[in-house]
């Protein structure tokens, strides 16, 4: 696919906004520094004014008036630590066509062709010189549009940067600002003085491979995978042919089933301990509830552990227990820990998301069951929205159906070898 860039330009809030430094948690500081990358597909209404940049542009600018630090830039202060300057210089907004159909997409499982539908940082330098934002329409040959999102992640977590894109779109339709974004983020500090009461082993190191795996290494390749209502429910049946009496979540079942079924595939040892890695919101998990609108990262670590022989010799039952007992796990009481947990380390950077924490013999599984569909520009709701790209191996995506018809979309990574033998089970095993 080869995309044709039209005009790149810098969108800057609508008013004057005073300059500030916004301090950012120890949430904000251990997500990764890379711009999380996703893209919206829209098909075409017919409309001459289809996607009008005019209107888009417009609507950006007035929507990081009150999301003012959006069009701010990262940088660190004397000891290091990340803050945002708050200085307006805007966010990046790129015009491109293509002579491509969005039907040549397929599945929109994230590939290399699917990120060219995003903007790079490649021509920034620093980051007090990177954008927080950048975003990319594409027009295709057959009328439809792409939005392509890429969100640095100290910035905002999905459901804050759902609720800036949302908000936009709701200002290009003419509406008011439903929810108004709350930015002092100083209601996550850790207390004062700080007391964890609890180990904290999802901020450890994850199990290792003990052995080498009867699966070799090879690339890693992303694939999706649609579950219908009824898959979900068999899978719930499923549980409760072991005897639960506790209604899990289709999150919940779903990943235990995904748990499952990656440990198969990669034919791990009996004795071989694996973690799953799930983000947890903590806005109304914390008490009080934080502010609607909170704008920042709010995600702890809920972490499973389990040893595969029992994962694939016991009921779905048990990996769906071990996820709901780890995500009951998550009160107050404990993210508070946390919080205070994560101000004593004298490295948060050693915490951080990187490769190892979901390298074999482990998973992480973020649920994207969030207002994903809901950025209507005044052209109708988007016919897709996922991520352009899965940024580790073993990381995987539950998305909830554009139509509501209780489906679930998984998009997963996974060492290619190994996705061969998880595409064989994951509807096998149901």
């Amino acid at each position: 696919m080869i995309i044709n860039v039209r005009e790149s330009s810098i969108v800057r809030p609508a008013e004057e906004m005073p300059k500030s430094i916004l301090w950012i948690s120890s949430l904000d500081q251990l997500m990764s520094s890379n711009h999380m990358k996703s893209v919206y597909f829209y098909q075409s209404n017919g409309l001459a004014n289809f996607f009008d940049t005019k209107v888009m542009k417009e609507a950006l600018s007035r929507a990081l008036v009150p999301f003012y630090p959006m069009a701010g830039r990262l940088s660190n202060d004397q000891n290091g630590r990340k803050e945002i300057d708050c200085n307006g210089e805007g966010v990046l907004l790129v015009e491109a066509d293509t002579t491509s159909l969005v039907d040549d997409l397929g599945d929109f499982r994230p590939t290399s062709e699917l990120e060219k539908l995003v903007p790079t940082m490649k021509d920034f330098n620093d980051i007090s010189s990177i954008p927080l934002l950048l975003l990319q329409v594409t027009y295709f040959k057959c009328g439809g549009v792409s939005l392509g999102v890429a969100m640095q992640h100290n910035v905002a977590d999905g459901t804050s940067g759902l609720h800036f894109v949302n908000t936009w779109s709701d200002i290009a339709r003419g509406l008011d600002i439903a929810v108004p974004p709350y930015i002092n983020r100083t209601i996550l500090r850790a207390r004062d003085p700080p007391r964890p009461s609890f180990p904290h082993v999802e901020y450890q190191t994850p199990p290792t491979l003990k052995s080498r795996s009867n699966v070799e290494p090879s690339q890693t390749k992303s694939s999706i995978f649609k579950l219908t209502r009824n898959q979900i429910q068999a899978l719930k049946a499923k549980v409760k042919e072991s005897g639960s009496t506790i209604n899990y979540s289709s999150y919940v079942v779903l990943a235990g089933h995904l748990w499952r079924c990656v440990c198969k595939a990669r034919r791990l040892s009996d004795d071989q301990e694996t973690k799953m890695q799930i983000p947890v919101d903590g806005r109304s998990r914390l008490r009080p509830p934080l502010p609607p609108g909170y704008f920042g990262n709010v995600l702890f670590k809920a972490t499973p552990t389990a040893l595969s022989a029992d994962l694939l010799a016991k009921p779905l039952s048990y990996a769906v227990g071990l996820i709901h007992e780890a995500l009951t796990r998550m009160d107050d009481h404990y993210l508070r820990s946390a919080l205070d947990y994560l101000e004593v380390q004298p490295d948060l950077s050693r915490l951080s998301s990187r490769p190892h924490i979901f390298a074999c013999p482990n998973i992480g599984i973020t649920s994207w069951r969030l207002p994903i569909h809901d950025a209507d520009f005044g052209w109708g709701r988007p016919i897709f929205m996922g991520p352009a790209r899965v940024l580790y191996d073993s990381i995987g995506y539950v998305l909830s159906s554009p139509i509501n018809d209780g489906s679930l979309s998984v998009v997963i990574s996974l060492q290619s070898n190994v996705m061969e033998l998880f595409e064989q089970c994951i509807y096998v095993d149901i």
